[in-house]
């Protein structure tokens, strides 16, 4: 449905967006992950046709979006970090504001109300104004007025971000709702255990993706296993390790990391940590999350040199 050839932005001497392709299919949450500061934002404002590329183009169902952009406008719906809402206006009368934007009748606005309503469940608040409402219901009447005209893709850039998790969970029910229904999703987010919900993932870092495919694909990229290591002070042995191996995470008093072959690097581990003076407590095999194969992605890849 959505393909991006090769579209760069830079701004001055920053380049946000380096030389960047991939391709969304139709009714899939494509999601694209990253730390602050990778890029995303002025990923998502280019594919909305917000804000132009350098260079490279963008296209929607075969059709460039910067060559007939108020047409392609119609079919698309970007909600960005800071939606604005009209917090003086209520619920509804927000969902008219937008509907009226994209020249729908009061009528056709009517007859999608209950719709709307039904998924984001604000039908009891419909009189509130939106400035009064929780940061998670915000966040449903931000969508609510993104689908009022109907759109064919949904760009949604950190749309949880600050939201408590229950709300993020009924969030994300509803992205999934919307696919059953032939709605083409991309969502920007920084938290890792949402992205693993996506069906395709870009991982961004410093403007680029460093790995692209479905969550599964990119945790068994690394070829390499994860091991677990309890040990007493567990702050001091993971700077330790950390001068030999870059992508070591510390969680609590375990400290993880990928090796190539267990039983060697085992020896090496306990080696440099007893040369410290530290005991290890156990050894495990761990199961890896998507933030442990970013993190190692990284650091073996040399992308903090770039």
């Amino acid at each position: 449905m959505l393909t991006v050839e090769n579209i760069s932005k830079s701004f001055a001497s920053l380049m946000a967006v380096k030389d960047l392709s991939f391709s969304v299919a139709k009714s899939e949450i494509f999601g694209i992950v990253g730390p602050d500061g990778s890029g995303k934002s002025t990923l998502n404002r280019m594919l909305a046709a917000i804000l132009k590329p350098d260079k490279g183009r963008i296209l929607l169902n075969g059709h460039d979006v910067f060559k007939n952009p108020y047409t392609i406008k119609e079919k698309i719906a970007y909600m960005p970090q800071r939606f604005g809402l009209y917090e003086d206006l209520s619920v509804e009368e927000n969902l008219y504001f937008f509907g009226r934007l994209f020249g729908m009748s009061g009528k056709r606005i009517k007859q999608q109300l209950p719709e709307l309503y039904a998924f984001s469940r604000l039908e009891p608040f419909k009189k509130r104004l939106a400035g009064r409402l929780s940061g998670g219901m915000k966040q449903k009447l931000g969508l609510a007025c993104c689908l009022i005209h109907r759109p064919e893709l949904i760009i949604l850039d950190e749309p949880t971000n600050g939201v408590d998790p229950i709300s993020r969970r009924e969030f994300w029910k509803i992205l999934y709702d919307l696919l059953s229904r032939g709605v083409t999703i991309i969502v920007s987010t920084a938290y890792l255990d949402e992205a693993e919900r996506c069906n395709t993932l870009g991982l961004m870092h410093r403007g680029r993706f460093i790995t692209q495919g479905d969550p599964l694909r990119i945790k068994q990229e690394t070829g390499r296993t994860m091991i677990e290591i309890a040990v007493k002070q567990a702050r001091q042995a993971g700077k330790v390790l950390k001068t030999h191996y870059p992508g070591v995470l510390l969680k609590g008093d375990i400290i993880k990391t990928f090796v190539k072959q267990p039983s060697a690097e085992k020896k090496r581990i306990g080696s440099l940590l007893r040369a410290h003076n530290m005991e290890i407590l156990s050894w495990t095999t761990g199961h890896p999350t998507l933030e442990d194969c970013f993190i190692d992605i990284i650091s073996r890849r040399g992308s903090s040199k770039e």
